[in-house]
């Protein structure tokens, strides 16, 4: 089993949320389909995937999640950027676990 820390974007350079999963493809789900209307990623419009690190452990992908939220934003377009830079929505090129 695998674990992702993992960044959803509104557009290209608007609003970041980071987040931390055992199952990206239905966390990304949740979010694009906006399941919890009331939360920061529906009332924002962050529906789409443009990064993503696999971890081998839940605590290794937490890890990096709270690494990345205390980052500049800077640092993370830049991340964002090295791993996707047309900020394509990689959620279409996962494959199921």
């Amino acid at each position: 089993m695998a674990f992702y820390t993992y960044i959803m974007a509104s557009r290209r350079n608007g609003t970041l949320y980071t987040g931390s999963t055992d199952t990206l493809i239905g966390r990304a789900w949740q979010h694009r389909t906006r399941m919890r209307p009331g939360s920061f990623t529906a009332k924002y419009g962050v529906v789409i995937l443009v990064w993503f690190e696999a971890h081998e452990t839940r605590e290794g992908a937490i890890q990096r999640e709270r690494q990345i939220k205390k980052w500049n934003r800077l640092w993370k377009l830049r991340l964002i950027e090295e791993m996707n830079p047309g900020w394509h929505d990689l959620f279409e090129r996962l494959e199921p676990d």
